[in-house]
């Protein structure tokens, strides 16, 4: 019940450090020696959590708007009810990345609290092949976000959500899939949390870090260029059409994010308030694209129950 990850090891491969770890415990380190084959524990990153408390991680997968099949995972609450709920959907960042089964500290906290935690590897996620990795190409805000879109219904088809208490919540490109999820399908989710998510592709385009350079026309390639592609990006971009959101938005950013300006934020905010829409706005001044600080990171994690239990349990 439990997957083991050798992280490092000696020159000759006799000993190495593997990593142990499942969904319902954050793991622990062992030394393994291979000429003697006997293991011994050396620490457990976090010594203190009571685990007592974690839930299990449940694959799932639905079918998309295409026809084409999502992998998921599903983490439940402990709580005596099991359909009706509140439910988060929480997309991953990159978007070339994807979700693993295992401890996830987003899942543990928000299903603590008594939410539903559904976790789509959209089209476009790594991880599924080539061709399912492909289909996410040029599909930002369109079959991409229908992923995530299909996969709500699926939580309230199956009876596990209710579906007037669902929010959306990510960071960086799950971000973007958050103002996107509130931008385009405006009557779906109750509020949503955009983690240093990008808001315009264009801008997204044009700030390029220069270790980034060597990768710019497979990003044209994936998702689209900002001339050829214009009337792609700006379709999909959150930013220019943030008039459509409706709901409770809490964005979360950092003054020195060199993917996510300050000021595309600080547009969504403005737009928003002039709207009547309430939008917490936390500004971490010494931070970048991610929240690294171990006391923002606790503002962050505070701040966002609050948000959500406020717009999620009446």
């Amino acid at each position: 019940g439990a997957e083991v990850q050798f992280t490092s090891g000696t020159e000759d491969e006799m000993t190495w450090i593997g990593y142990i770890n499942k969904d319902t415990d954050p793991g622990a380190a062992y030394l393994f020696d291979r000429k003697t084959k006997e293991t011994s524990f050396l620490y457990r990153p976090r010594p203190n959590l009571p685990v007592d408390h974690l839930v299990q991680m449940q694959p799932a997968s639905f079918t998309s708007s295409d026809g084409l099949e999502i992998p998921s995972y599903l983490t439940m609450p402990k709580t005596k009810e099991k359909s009706n709920l509140p439910a988060v959907i929480m997309p991953h960042g990159g978007p070339w990345a994807r979700d693993y089964w295992g401890y996830n500290s987003y899942a543990q906290f928000l299903a603590n609290r008594g939410y539903v935690v559904f976790m789509p590897n959209f089209r476009g996620s790594i991880g599924y092949g080539k061709s399912f990795q492909n289909a996410g190409n040029l599909q930002w805000g369109e079959k991409m976000q229908d992923d995530l879109t299909w996969g709500a219904k699926y939580l309230i088809e199956a009876g596990i959500a209710d579906p007037d208490r669902i929010a959306i919540l990510g960071g960086s490109y799950g971000g973007y899939a958050t103002l996107a999820g509130l931008t385009f399908t405006p009557d779906l989710y109750a509020c949503g949390v955009d983690y240093v998510g990008v808001s315009s592709l264009f801008t997204f385009m044009e700030t390029f870090p220069p270790y980034w350079e060597l990768y710019r026309e497979m990003m044209y390639e994936m998702v689209g260029h900002p001339e050829k592609d214009k009337e792609l990006l700006s379709s999909a971009s959150p930013l220019l059409h943030v008039d459509n959101i409706k709901v409770p938005l809490f964005i979360a950013q950092g003054a020195n994010d060199p993917r996510v300006k300050k000021s595309e934020s600080d547009q969504i905010v403005k737009a928003l308030t002039d709207n009547g829409v309430d939008v917490p706005y936390m500004v971490k001044d010494d931070e970048g694209h991610g929240f690294y600080n171990e006391e923002n990171r606790y503002d962050f994690y505070r701040e966002m129950g609050v948000f959500l239990d406020k717009y999620l349990k009446n």
